[in-house]
């Protein structure tokens, strides 16, 4: 593939099919319509819960999560006051299930709400909902904030798997981020979680930020092998001042170009796969034995809106403000807001805001992107002769260009920095509507 082709592909702005359709397209959705979904759910279905905590005490710059910052006592405490009747409505409004099999604490910084808020959260959540022996529950964490009682809560609480918000150990890099944070203040919060006995604990490091280059990377990966971390994310950092603001902050005149990001990526990659890591899907690596690297050798990895995951329960339920959930029936947003968010759980309403209904062919065409986001392949034979059509001609120009190639009735993606192009050619949606996404690579 020539430079120029290469840097076409990493110039288009595309999803990144966390879901599909992706959230631009969700529409307005009420109350008694999900109350509704969710009475469809099945006795034998196990439920995944993810809870949105939308604080931290300091902005990152780079930072495209739905959060805010406060250090108020009465505001977080209200907040985790909601969360506990959020909870409550939730779990009334179902039927009889299966129990959790995983619960995902994000934000923000989830430990904002404090040790106390923690032990709060975790003993309502599974007063209100039964919780397999087997359970994963993992939380992102923020090293410059984790703190021993915060650990104790964690660990109370049943955590068995945590994140830890890397992104580069360069220290003129944080500072053009504004995260500054001494690679020894990660060690120090890793050994802090193993040593409550929180063994799985992941690094998420990035590439594309502003005065990065290749050495940055590749150190930053080093650092993060070195560490033994079980998985590791390098996301490619999306500058998205549009959508969010704080970034205007970042000089944009230091951000590395299409080709240059696409080096990091490949660097950070040459690293941790010498290192050992197993390479997944678009931007995970994994140790051998962990369970990702297995569910990717057997062809079970998920995606859902946290990334990659190994939970393959039909039902995730999302609780607190912005919170995106999916029942078999269709995806559910929470009010964005966290003022509205408030009001409506205060009320005794479920504070759902937005969705999707979910057609046959959504459905279709969503298991063919999940595959191929997964998998990096896919059986073309069995793709209905209307759908493949539909994504021919942009397959055909993924062929020509390298990007994929086609054997014996499937298509393999080559070229893993332009995965996203394939998964492109099976989305009816793309180009409709509003929405506005981060660029391909």
């Amino acid at each position: 593939m020539s430079p120029e082709t290469a840097a076409r592909y990493a110039a288009a702005a595309l999803p990144r099919y966390t879901s599909y359709p992706t959230a631009p397209h969700f529409t307005p959705l009420a109350e008694q319509d999900y109350r509704r979904w969710l009475a469809g759910i099945g006795a034998a279905d196990a439920l995944s819960l993810y809870v949105h905590i939308p604080f931290c005490e300091s902005l990152c710059w780079y930072c495209g999560c739905h959060t805010s910052v406060t250090r108020q006592p009465a505001r977080l405490a209200r907040y985790t006051d909601a969360l506990l009747a959020e909870a409550a409505l939730l779990s009334s409004a179902l039927p009889a299930h299966g129990g959790v099999s995983a619960l995902h604490l994000g934000g923000g910084t989830p430990s904002a709400i404090g040790a106390e808020g923690l032990a709060r959260l975790f003993a309502a959540l599974r007063a209100h909902f039964p919780f397999r022996d087997t359970a994963e529950v993992a939380a992102e964490l923020d090293p410059r904030v984790l703190t021993p009682e915060i650990a104790d809560a964690l660990a109370g609480g049943g955590v068995n798997r945590a994140s830890l918000g890397v992104q580069d150990i360069d220290p003129e890099v944080q500072r053009r981020i504004g995260r500054v944070q001494p690679s020894e203040q990660v060690a120090g919060a890793m050994a802090l979680l193993r040593g409550r006995g929180i063994a799985a604990v992941n690094l998420d490091l990035m590439y594309g930020l502003p005065g990065q280059g290749i050495a940055q990377v590749e150190a930053s990966a080093r650092f993060a092998a070195a560490l033994g971390a079980d998985r590791v994310a390098v996301f490619g950092y999306a500058h998205v001042p549009w959508m969010k603001p704080a970034q205007n902050a970042i000089d944009t005149a230091s951000l590395p170009g299409a080709a240059a990001r696409m080096e990091q990526a490949e660097a950070a990659a040459a690293v941790l796969e010498g290192a050992g890591y197993v390479r997944i899907g678009l931007d995970h690596f994994a140790r051998p034995d962990d369970p990702m690297a297995r569910a990717a050798a057997a062809g079970t990895l998920r995606r859902n809106f946290q990334g990659y995951t190994t939970d393959a329960a039909p039902v995730l339920l999302g609780l607190g403000a912005s919170s995106i959930g999916r029942v078999p029936a269709g995806f559910a947003q929470n009010l964005p807001g966290e003022r509205d968010w408030l009001a409506a759980v205060q009320a005794g309403r479920l504070p759902v805001a937005k969705g999707r209904a979910l057609s046959p062919e959504d459905r279709l065409r969503g298991g063919l992107i999940e595959r191929l986001m997964c998998d990096l392949e896919l059986d073309l034979r069995a793709v209905p002769p209307p759908v493949l059509a539909a994504a021919r001609p942009r397959l055909d120009a993924l062929l020509a260009d390298g990007v994929a190639a086609e054997r014996e009735g499937r298509l393999l993606v080559r070229e893993r920095r332009f995965l996203r192009h394939a998964a492109a050619a099976f989305d009816a949606y793309l180009g409709q509507g509003p929405g506005r996404h981060s660029q391909a690579a």
